[in-house]
């Protein structure tokens, strides 16, 4: 994850010389670090990995917008190797003479939730995978979990690129250090570990990893629109925007400067929903004091183990199998109702839904951070706020038709962070539109009325609705399991618990529960982005 170019050590010369057996050996073991590569090769597996992703190009709609362009799909994840014929070479020679870094076996694999072995099982064919992960220096374990959905991957790693390339209105240590205060709002060690060492390898002062205080006063300035993007953006107003940006700030930030620190901070604090919500491990070369997430000190010492597949309880089986087939009759109800509602009653039905979503509990019990979190992080008693807290008059609701990203959202950014806007919106098509019309046990599925019902409950509980939806399919399709894990993970992604995981889509697999990660952690993302453009469009208007 968050590779930099100057760090990478695959090279264009070592790519030339290593043939497709080493490729699979280093693929095999960087993909997932799980086990040894054998001189072998290994077996291809099945391509199916969940009941909403795909990666053929008929996954991706098309989009048509006046002024917007899609770039020619760029050979980014590929390094272009010369010419000359490739020159065989031994997996340790390789290793050797290019300083490819292979991780070792872990025995417990990248994630605390997803078994080991599921995730080869259950992954993509290792020729899927080549171009995507020889063009970093290893996989990491969020490449690895990601990589369950290989054309998410690609669009996700050409934007984490994008947002670190050398160039850009902010400099590049300063983006690192955006994003460790990002992600000290969700305790997310992983990624304040990591980008912590990228803010020293980008030359960044030592100094102001002692603490927020160390760092620049323009930097410092951000913690309050930080804060407000983490756990509750339908408060950031215009003049939010206009004390950072207005001719009389000291310091002062240029809009493309801000924006594009508003695209690091919100892109942190959704990367650490996935990474809480999957369960994913430190690195093994880590010393970051992320343990596996539990909703108490008590429950991490009563961890229940990962259901068990290979030998379920019959009982439990037949309960799980009645689940799913209950699931597709609704899906099937829903898709051929063909009543109408007045406007008045789908603003109702909407009503109604916030309202119930405030009923799932997130078990929230707060504890003293680390103090390798807490110096970043300042007001730590600043937490998601259901959105119309029960007895409280609720702000207004963000009506998708008056500010949604297709119409207004990604008109700004393009004018303003152009290249991020395309990849964003490549992004938020290829979550949305991936399937297999497969779910669980069962194939020629049409899933698309549960991704759309995952998709809206999100933007739900951060107060945006969508005129045109019927929030009734929300309860109709989400299980309360399902939606407890949801508002968790969105909302307080450390609370996140492998009970949580486990309880929802028994008989689904792993690679289905990964996406809805994908689903919960790209809607969070396109929820604050618009709270915040919407700031910005009325500041400059």
């Amino acid at each position: 994850m968050l590779q930099l170019q100057h760090t990478k050590t695959f090279t264009t010369t070592l790519l030339s010389r290593v043939d497709s057996k080493c490729r699979q050996q280093v693929i095999k073991s960087a993909c997932v670090g799980l086990r040894r590569a054998r001189s072998s090769g290994s077996p291809a597996h099945p391509e199916r990995t969940s009941c909403f992703c795909s990666d053929s190009p008929a996954a991706e709609p098309s989009r048509v917008q006046t002024g917007y362009q899609r770039r020619p799909e760029p050979e980014l994840l590929s390094p272009t190797a010369p010419s000359a014929a490739p020159q065989p070479r031994s997996h340790c020679l390789m290793k050797e003479e290019s300083a490819v870094e292979v991780p070792q076996p872990l025995s417990s694999g990248p994630s605390a939730f997803i078994p080991a072995q599921v995730i080869l099982d259950e992954g993509p064919r290792q020729e899927v995978m080549t171009d995507t992960l020889l063009s970093v220096s290893h996989a990491d374990h969020i490449a690895t979990i990601m990589g369950l959905h290989p054309a998410y991957l690609g669009c996700f790693l050409r934007t984490q690129n994008a947002l670190l390339q050398p160039d850009g209105p902010l400099p590049l240590p300063w983006r690192h250090y955006i994003i460790i205060m990002a992600s000290a709002r969700h305790q997310c060690s992983y990624l304040v570990k990591l980008h912590s060492s990228a803010f020293q390898l980008a030359g960044g002062d030592e100094s102001w990893l002692r603490g927020l205080h160390c760092a620049p006063p323009k930097i410092q300035r951000l913690q309050t629109l930080n804060k407000l993007l983490a756990h509750r953006p339908w408060l950031i107003t215009q003049e939010h925007i206009q004390e950072l940006v207005c001719p009389g700030a000291d310091p002062r930030w240029s809009l493309a400067e801000l924006i594009q620190a508003v695209v690091l901070m919100s892109h942190a604090h959704s990367l650490a929903s996935f990474i809480w919500g999957c369960g994913i491990h430190p690195e093994p070369d880590s010393t970051a004091e992320q343990h596996p997430p539990s909703a108490s000190p008590a429950e991490r010492l009563a961890q229940p183990p990962p259901p068990q597949r290979e030998d379920p309880n019959r009982q439990e089986w037949t309960e799980a199998v009645n689940e799913v087939q209950l699931l597709m009759e609704k899906m099937m109800l829903v898709q051929q109702q063909e009543e109408e509602f007045t406007p008045e009653e789908m603003v109702t039905r909407f009503e109604r839904e916030r309202t119930e979503s405030i009923l799932e509990p997130a078990e929230v019990v707060r504890a003293a951070l680390p103090d390798s979190i807490s110096r970043f992080v300042q007001d730590p008693d600043f937490i998601y706020q259901d959105f119309s807290p029960r007895g409280e008059q609720s702000p207004p609701t963000m009506r998708a038709q008056d500010y949604s990203w297709e119409d207004h959202g990604f008109s700004l950014m393009n004018r303003l962070y152009g290249e991020m806007a395309q990849l964003l919106d490549e992004k938020f098509q290829v979550v949305c539109a991936l399937t297999y019309h497969t779910m669980a046990m069962h194939t020629h599925v049409d899933t698309s009325t549960l991704r759309k019902a995952l998709w809206n409950y999100i933007h739900c509980i951060y107060g945006i609705r969508h005129d045109d939806y019927d929030y009734g399919e929300v309860n109709q399709l989400l299980e309360r399991s399902l939606k407890v894990f949801v508002k968790t993970a969105a909302c307080h992604p450390e609370k996140t618990t492998l009970r949580m995981y486990s309880s929802f889509w028994r008989q689904f697999l792993h690679s289905e529960k990964v996406h809805v990660n994908l689903l919960l952690m790209e809607a969070r993302l396109q929820a604050a982005l618009l709270y915040a453009l919407r700031a910005i469009t009325r500041y400059m208007t």
